[in-house]
């Protein structure tokens, strides 16, 4: 387990792989403790995962971003203790006002899949939900125990044998098709710089057929996490320095207007802004 602490914000977070057993399905965990005190926002960027934030304390809002980060809480949506997210292709805010505590669980949405009670992870697309309506009551026994248990080691622990339990419990009708798992594999090994019609040919399904049930097991359709998936890979390359006309024809974009076009698309602001907002928020979290 890693701990990570920020004395000026008041911000205790710490982070956790989990059991081998549930790689690479559920790619981690992330405890966090946030002091009482002013609103507090973080921008979230589309990366091609779910996220389940299980809250102990405290309120979480979300709201849509629509150019920049705000200086308060902003009009939202959706306010809950406890949010599972699905596969958005849009940035959006999360903001909280006083103390906050609680875990958040990220997994790969075929993984997810493998949870849900009586929905998929097309419904979750560009949304959020109360995570006991779409996980079922055993969410609140789990949500009880978490708060309870005396250290994050054992919250973590505790996650491992509740998602384990979980899975084995999902049954073959909430696992995901070969053919879904091949393309996802195809796109997230290649960033998403792949055209869709190979995929789809590699998976030996028609284009439509693969859309359709891509989207209704992963969440959005090939061409969607394509774009997320570059998206992610040239903020790696541009945080490190990459020039933006590199950077959109390594992420197999057509020009550097494409990137920028597909930066404002996606997060609200150009590259330039993008990155400079990040550098100067200490509540920014691009993912």
């Amino acid at each position: 387990m890693r701990r990570r602490v920020c004395p000026q914000g008041g911000r205790n977070r710490f982070y956790a792989r989990p059991d081998a057993r549930l790689r690479p399905g559920i790619l981690g965990y992330r405890g966090f403790r946030l002091a009482d005190g002013p609103a507090r926002e973080r921008l979230v960027v589309p990366r091609g995962t779910v996220s389940l934030l299980i809250g102990f304390q405290g309120e979480t809002h979300v709201g849509r971003h629509v150019g920049r980060l705000s200086r308060t809480v902003p009009a939202t949506d959706f306010r809950h203790t406890s949010v599972v997210s699905g596969l958005h292709t849009g940035a959006r805010v999360l903001a909280h006002h006083g103390e906050l505590r609680g875990v958040e669980v990220t997994l790969a949405p075929w993984a997810a899949q493998r949870l849900l009670v009586g929905t998929t992870l097309g419904e979750l697309t560009d949304g959020v939900a109360d995570p006991a309506e779409v996980l079922g009551q055993r969410f609140h026994r789990l949500g009880e125990m978490l708060e309870a248990a005396p250290c994050w080691q054992d919250r973590f622990a505790l996650l491992d044998r509740s998602l384990l339990r979980w899975t084995a419990d999902s049954g073959p009708s909430r696992e995901p098709s070969p053919a879904v798992l091949h393309a996802w594999d195809i796109l997230t090994r290649t960033s998403g710089a792949v055209s869709i019609r190979e995929v789809a040919a590699r998976t030996g399904w028609g284009l439509r057929h693969l859309e359709t049930r891509f989207r209704e097991q992963i969440g959005l359709a090939p061409k969607g996490l394509a774009r997320v998936l570059r998206l992610n890979r040239a903020i790696c390359m541009l945080s490190r320095g990459r020039r933006q006309a590199d950077t959109a024809l390594d992420c197999g974009l057509y020009d550097q207007s494409h990137l920028a076009r597909e930066f404002k698309a996606m997060t609200g602001m150009p590259p330039g802004r993008f990155l400079a907002t990040r550098s100067q928020s200490s509540y920014w979290l691009a993912g």
